[in-house]
């Protein structure tokens, strides 16, 4: 039994998005959207000091078949980080309740819609 395989064409498409992973050109793309992030979070921060809306920052970690942002607020009183206690709500010390306000999910989603969508146009493209 002979099995032949016949191939026309080239793998330049291959290649060239082979060489643009291996040289970890994303990690720009990564960075990019890590200090919109910052930016945005950092506007969005309800304040009256402006201790909280100054503490945000982001990491970018990668890992086995995968590359991540992680943004985070270093403004902690007390063992809590201010920032979740504004997003959330939180007690106070007179046994009050301090309603939270949803400012963190409004002004990522348009950055992750755009990382999503810039993603899928480096892996489709040639």
């Amino acid at each position: 039994m002979l099995i032949k395989f016949v191939h026309h064409g080239n793998f330049d498409k291959t290649d060239k998005f082979l060489d643009r992973m291996s040289k970890r050109e994303y990690l720009k793309i990564l960075s990019k959207y890590g200090e919109q992030g910052v930016s945005a979070l950092a506007l969005a921060t309800p304040s009256e000091t402006g201790t909280t809306a100054a503490s945000w920052n982001y990491s970018i970690s990668i890992g086995s078949g995968e590359a991540k942002i992680e943004w985070s607020n270093s403004n902690i009183n007390k063992g809590f980080p201010i920032a979740i206690m504004l997003q959330y709500g939180h007690g106070t010390g007179t046994g009050g309740y301090v309603q939270g306000r949803d400012y963190i999910n409004p002004v990522m989603r348009p950055i992750f819609d755009a990382i999503a969508e810039e993603a899928w146009k480096e892996v489709v493209s040639a």
